[in-house]
């Protein structure tokens, strides 16, 4: 465990370029189980959570190269399965939520695959009815052990293509029916899919690969199954995630900041959301300028009424950069609602922003109001504890943003998702350091 310990009140300055997507890696390293050929993979960020699923994929026998920095190359074609069965197996996978997209690649290209129940972020119940319905649709029989809280699905008699209508647009349970669906026999058609610009990108990698996939970047996907895949060579986009997160510690130091090479075109509606909360920026080709001079000024809905940030599927805005317009919003003048509604535990890190000096109403597990203070620096330096990924960047720019200093500890929850993320600040002039507890 480590803790950083931030002095706040600087501002920042200076150019930063955005690391490659947590959530596309972890879906395309997955699919290079469904070929026995090499696949590369370029600006893979180097965070926690890839080099665990990178560790978990060479502990079953996949062949890895780092032919340079955040590249790296997968060859699956000398798999140990029986790996999948051990306790070691089950304890390395547990720990990674990411590990659930390793099941549509296995029963695709195996017929059978074991799962333990997930870990992750603790921010209220994640299901994965989802991915098994799905794949029960396609032909797949299911098993729950409860005794040993472990997912088991086979397919004896092989996959089939079906339609299906997805009880939620679900991220990971659309990249892994996809996966699954791309050598199953006949059309698979999902309805409802998720069309995020990763799971866009998971399918454009699949086609790289020899599947056949229409609709991509719409919610109505069609899969023709194909006999096998190939090798391809695949780039990431940058984090969308990160882009935002970049955005808020800009705006809430009052901070002139460039971010680089963000992909403008794949930010979905999340700068006209920054726009109304106020904060000025602009973009300059492919980059974004941040000139936060001023505090900025909530806008309001058009009969005056207060406004509101929810999270929604895309290209609404995501449910992981709600604690960021959350934190922005405390030094804000003007009031926002913050309507998290799809997990129950994420906004509970509020306590915290509250004992720094932050005027929010926890209204319920979903719903906080935000009374901005209109001025940099509200805030004073405390101590905290991140929960997960999301919480633990937002205490991070409220500790940037604050006067004095602060520790915040379970930082590794923070390099779960975040590449180097102190050295990175500290380019730009934030007062940051790492130590270990």
């Amino acid at each position: 465990m480590s803790t950083f310990i931030v002095e706040g009140g600087h501002k920042l300055s200076g150019t930063i370029r955005v690391q490659g997507a947590k959530n596309e890696a972890l879906e395309v390293i997955c699919a290079t189980l469904l070929t026995p050929e090499p696949v590369e993979i370029s600006n893979i960020p180097d965070i926690l959570d890839v080099r665990n699923l990178i560790g978990l994929l060479a502990d079953m026998g996949v062949k890895i190269r780092f032919p340079e920095k955040n590249k790296c190359i997968f060859q699956a074609d000398e798999l140990n399965l029986d790996y999948i069965h051990t306790e070691a197996y089950r304890k390395k996978a547990s720990s990674l939520r990411g590990s659930v997209m390793i099941i549509g690649p296995l029963l695709a290209r195996f017929g059978s695959a074991v799962l333990p129940k997930p870990g992750g972020d603790k921010i209220g119940r994640r299901r994965l009815d989802t991915h098994f319905l799905g794949m029960m649709k396609l032909g797949a029989d299911f098993e729950y052990d409860s005794e040993n809280r472990l997912y088991k699905i086979s397919a004896p008699e092989g996959l089939h293509g079906v339609y299906m209508l997805l009880d939620e647009a679900s991220v990971t349970g659309t990249a892994n029916l996809v996966m699954t669906a791309v050598t199953a026999k006949g059309t698979t058609t999902i309805y409802n899919a998720a069309c995020e610009p990763y799971v866009q990108q998971l399918c454009r990698m699949l086609v790289a690969m020899g599947a056949r996939i229409e609709g991509i970047g719409s919610n109505l996907l069609t899969v023709e199954g194909v006999e096998r895949l190939h090798g391809a060579s695949h780039r990431c986009l940058p984090d969308m995630i990160e882009v935002g997160s970049f955005i808020g510690m800009a705006a809430m130091t009052g901070s002139d900041v460039v971010l680089k090479d963000v992909s403008v075109d794949d930010l979905g509606i999340m700068p006209e959301m920054f726009r109304r909360l106020g904060v000025k920026f602009t973009f300059e080709g492919d980059d974004i300028h941040v000139n936060q001079s001023e505090i900025y000024e909530v806008d309001t809905f058009i009969d005056g009424g207060i406004m509101t940030f929810s999270d929604a599927p895309w290209p609404g805005l995501s449910p992981d950069l709600l604690s960021i317009f959350l934190v922005v919003a405390t030094q804000a003048r003007g009031s926002v609602l913050i309507h998290q509604k799809m997990f129950e535990s994420r906004l509970f890190f509020v306590d915290k922003l509250i004992d720094m000096g932050a005027r929010i109403i926890l209204c319920d597990p979903h719903r906080a109001a935000v009374i901005g203070s209109g001025r940099f620096q509200s805030m004073h330096g405390t101590v905290m504890v991140s929960p997960d990924i999301r919480a633990g960047i937002a205490m991070l720019i409220a500790a940037l943003g604050s006067k004095g200093t602060s520790r915040i500890h379970n930082i590794d929850q923070i390099d779960r998702g975040y590449e180097n993320i102190e050295e990175r600040l500290r380019s730009l002039g934030a007062h940051i350091i790492r130590v270990a507890d």
